[in-house]
């Protein structure tokens, strides 16, 4: 258990203008020192931008305590595009005796670029109305900070829980442990029309398909009736093609 994080987690009791304050200059020293990130709705991210951000939290709002609890502990960070409903993701490898091996904060691109492209509805993030992509990336990655705190102090971590709820709102002034970022599935049914369930047509190497949409992620997931195909629970056989939603079209039924 880190004692120091222990201490600043039960401690700890910020003013929103602080909170404010602390996001702005992070959010400033990253736009001078990122090689990628250029502008708060920025076209590109690259993982040190994650740890730029980290470090930048890390001095501000726990006075270094993050990385001398991590010690010789690798973290890692990542983009993902397969996390199209989790904005983010934190996790610890530990071996057989539960002794910690390493740690990955994992932040979904696909998400965050899915947002802040055109007028659409209003975005929050723990709470927190984001006018842009940063402010998104922001908000995620306080989120993913305190379960890595809360590694670091108990070794457990629960963002359901009293307990990461309480350190989330006095050290960030989260009010919600969830996101409204536009994802995958909302974003297809809203520009075209498709979602699970609804019968769909798509051509396929010159040949036409029906099928019905079974998921939808970054792609749509149709499965089309076939005997060559898999058995279901149905008991029904299926081919199963993964196709861009802009390529599927409707099909009344």
């Amino acid at each position: 258990m880190s004692a120091e994080l222990h201490h600043l987690g039960s401690t700890t009791h910020l003013l929103p203008d602080t909170i404010a304050e602390r996001n702005a200059a992070i959010r400033a020293e990253l736009l001078a020192r990122s090689q990628y990130i250029r502008a708060p709705n920025f076209q590109i991210i690259h993982h040190t931008d994650l740890e730029l951000l980290f470090d930048g939290y890390d001095a501000a709002f726990f006075q270094g305590a993050l990385r001398k609890a991590l010690g010789s502990v690798p973290l890692y960070f990542s983009l993902s595009k397969k996390m199209t409903r989790a904005g983010g993701r934190t996790r610890r490898t530990v071996d057989r005796n539960r002794v910690p091996l390493d740690h990955d904060i994992t932040i979904s691109s696909t998400i965050l670029f899915n947002c802040f492209e055109d007028d659409h509805r209003a975005i929050t993030v723990c709470g927190k109305p984001c006018s842009d992509r940063l402010a998104a990336l922001q908000r995620i990655l306080e989120h993913e900070i305190t379960h890595m705190a809360e590694y670091l102090t108990w070794n457990a971590t629960d963002c359901s829980a009293p307990r990461f709820r309480a350190i989330a709102m006095s050290t960030f002034g989260h009010t919600e442990h969830t996101h409204s970022l536009i994802t995958p599935k909302e974003s297809a049914f809203a520009q075209h029309g498709i979602r699970p369930g609804i019968m769909v047509r798509f051509n396929s190497n010159g040949i036409l398909y029906t099928g019905h949409v079974n998921r939808v992620t970054r792609r749509a997931t149709v499965l089309v009736e076939d005997p060559r195909g898999k058995r279901y629970s149905n008991g029904k056989h299926y081919l199963k093609f993964l196709v861009p939603v802009e390529y599927l079209e409707a099909v009344e039924v």
